[in-house]
């Protein structure tokens, strides 16, 4: 749970977060850098997904604090120039979060992959 805490916190935030403030917020960020450095850590949350349903292997039956703690900027990696078509595992893993009982969708820009 520790390791996926740590990963939201630090390449998801240096990653597919960072490109997202560039494009939304202006942000004075590298983009080149800040999206090879979402998609390295996408490809590793895709392998990892592959043979689970959630991002923590502690239940797989259940979503953990570590889903939750990921899901808001790889959803919004798009806005911030970050594809997430190549990403099957990811994209499956979006839609089971989204379709949690009690999910609130997060509103979006217009910036972007999703302008």
């Amino acid at each position: 749970m520790q390791r996926w805490l740590s990963v939201a916190a630090g390449q998801i935030a240096f990653g597919p977060a960072a490109a997202r403030l560039i494009t939304v917020f202006g942000a004075k960020f590298n983009p080149d850098e800040v999206i090879t450095r979402a998609h390295a850590v996408l490809k590793v949350i895709d392998e990892e997904l592959q043979n689970r349903p959630w991002i923590a292997d502690v239940d797989s039956a259940h979503p953990t604090i570590a889903d939750v703690a990921l899901y808001s900027y790889v959803f919004g990696a798009p806005e911030g120039n970050v594809d997430l078509l190549a990403y099957r595992q990811v994209q499956a893993w979006l839609a089971r979060v989204e379709a949690l009982p009690g999910f609130i969708a997060f509103a979006t820009s217009k910036a972007s992959l999703r302008a």
